[in-house]
C-alpha cells in the first residue's frame, strides 16, 4: 500500500470533488469562457468567476478581478518580477528563494542590467528583516521572500519584511508555493503588492494551475498578449483586469479543479492545519531519535509547515529517496531546486530527503516512514 508524503510537491489525493468539477469542465461546462454569448459558454464564464471569487476569500482580496490565473507559481513569480524590474532596478530576495525566483532575476541581472541582492538566514534558518533593511539602495525597485522554506518548511517574517518594503516605498513580492492553503493568508492585512501561489499543493487544485494576487492600482508589464475576447478592436493588449494578464483560452478544467479545492480548503482549514500541525511534530520527534538521523526543519511545529527535511547517515538522499521509494513511500531527494538553501544548510552535495504532510495524511503514514528510515539508518 502506497504512502504518499511528497505534497509539498503535489498534493495527494484530490478531493473526490475535485476529480467531479474537472470533469464537469470537459463535459457540461466544456466551452470557451469569456468568447461567446451561448449557454454553455456562460456556464464556462460563471465557473471561472467563481473560482476567482473563492480564491479571492482565501487570499482575503476584495476584489476578486485581483485575482490573476497563471500556469502555476512559476509562471506567476515570472509574471511579477519580469512585470516590475527595468535595468537599473535592485532586487533584493533571500538564499531560501526557489528557483523560480532566483534563475529569473539571475538572468536579469545577466542581460537585463537589474541588480541583485541574495540574503542569507540567520543559523535557525530564518531571514532577519533587518537584513532587508540594511540592503536597500536608491534604486531598489522589490523585496521578495518565500512565505516558507520548500527545503525545511520555516515560515519566514513576511510581515516584517514587506512592513520594511512599505516604509521605504518599495514594491514586494511573496512567493506562497508552499503556504497558501496551509497557513492563513490575507493579503489586505499583509500589505503585500504581489503574492505568486500554485494551485496543485496546498489548495489540492489540478496541475498547471496558479494565481497571483496584485494589488490595487499596481501595473505590470506583459508577458503574453493576444485574445482576451474583449476589447478586440484593440491591437495592444487591454488595460482592464484580469484580461490584460489572461490572454488565450484559460485552463478551464485546471480552474474549476482549483476552485472547488480552494473551496475545500476554505471550509476544513481547521482541521487541516491541526492535522498537519499534529503529524508533522510527531515525525520530527521520531525522526530525532533515530540515531543517525539528521533533522533539518525547525523544531517548532508552529514555525514550520508540514515539510519535514532529513537525512541518514552519509547516505545521499537520492539513494534514501528510491529506498524508500521501493517501498512504495513517496518522499523527495535532492536539491528541490533551492541550491542556495542547500548551500546555507551544508548539504548541497548530496541534497536532503523531504518528507511533506499533507490534508490527506494519517498517524500510520508517519509510522511507516519512520519504521523504514529507522531500518535504512541501522543497515546503514
Amino acid at each position: 500500500m502506497e504512502t504518499y508524503l511528497d505534497n509539498a510537491a503535489t498534493s495527494h489525493p484530490k478531493p473526490p470533488a475535485v476529480l467531479d468539477a474537472v470533469r464537469r469542465a470537459l463535459t457540461e461546462d466544456n466551452a470557451n469562457p469569456g468568447r461567446s454569448g451561448h449557454p454553455r459558454a456562460l456556464r464556462a464564464a460563471e465557473a471561472v468567476l467563481n473560482a476567482r471569487e473563492t480564491l479571492a476569500g482565501l487570499l482575503g482580496a476584495q476584489d476578486p478581478f485581483s485575482i490573476l490565473f497563471t500556469f502555476n507559481c512559476t509562471d506567476a513569480l515570472n509574471l511579477a518580477i519580469k512585470g516590475i524590474l527595468r535595468p537599473g532596478d535592485h532586487v533584493i530576495a533571500s538564499a531560501l528563494e526557489h528557483n523560480s525566483v532566483l534563475r529569473v532575476i539571475k538572468t536579469l541581472e545577466a542581460s537585463g542590467g537589474v541588480e541583485t541582492t541574495i540574503l542569507s538566514p540567520q543559523p535557525d534558518g530564518f531571514l532577519d528583516p533587518a537584513r532587508y533593511a540594511a540592503a536597500i539602495r536608491p534604486n531598489t525597485r522589490l523585496l521578495i521572500l518565500t512565505h516558507a522554506s520548500n527545503v525545511t518548511g520555516a515560515i519566514q517574517p513576511v510581515r516584517e519584511v514587506v512592513r520594511v518594503a512599505r516604509a521605504n516605498g518599495i514594491l514586494s513580492l511573496i512567493d506562497g508555493a508552499q503556504a497558501l492553503g496551509e497557513l492563513p493568508v490575507n493579503v489586505e492585512s499583509l500589505g503585500c503588492d504581489l503574492y505568486a501561489f500554485p494551485g496543485h499543493k496546498a489548495l489540492l487544485g489540478p496541475q498547471g494551475t496558479g494565481g497571483l494576487y496584485l494589488a490595487p492600482g499596481l501595473r505590470l508589464e506583459t508577458l503574453r498578449e493576444g485574445g482576451t475576447g474583449s476589447s478586440s478592436e484593440l491591437l495592444v493588449q487591454p488595460e482592464e483586469l484580469p484580461e490584460r494578464y489572461e490572454a488565450g483560452t484559460l485552463n478551464l478544467p485546471g480552474i474549476e479543479g482549483l476552485g472547488t479545492g480552494a473551496q475545500y480548503v476554505r471550509e476544513n482549514a481547521a482541521a487541516i492545519a491541526e492535522r498537519v500541525h499534529l503529524l508533522s511534530q510527531a515525525l520530527y520527534q521520531s525522526l530525532r531519535a533515530i540515531p543517525g538521523v539528521t533533522v533539518y526543519s525547525p523544531g517548532d511545529a508552529r514555525r514550520r509547515t508540514g515539510i519535514v527535511s532529513f537525512n541518514v547517515g552519509d547516505l545521499s538522499s537520492a539513494r534514501v529517496a528510491q529506498t524508500l521509494g521501493d517501498r512504495e513511500i513517496c518522499v523527495r531527494g535532492g536539491l528541490h531546486c533551492a541550491p542556495e538553501a542547500h548551500r546555507f544548510l551544508g548539504t548541497l552535495s548530496r541534497g536532503c530527503v523531504r518528507a511533506s504532510i499533507g490534508a490527506f495524511n494519517t498517524a500510520e503514514d508517519i509510522e511507516t516512514l519512520v519504521r523504514a528510515v529507522d531500518e535504512i539508518a541501522r543497515k546503514g
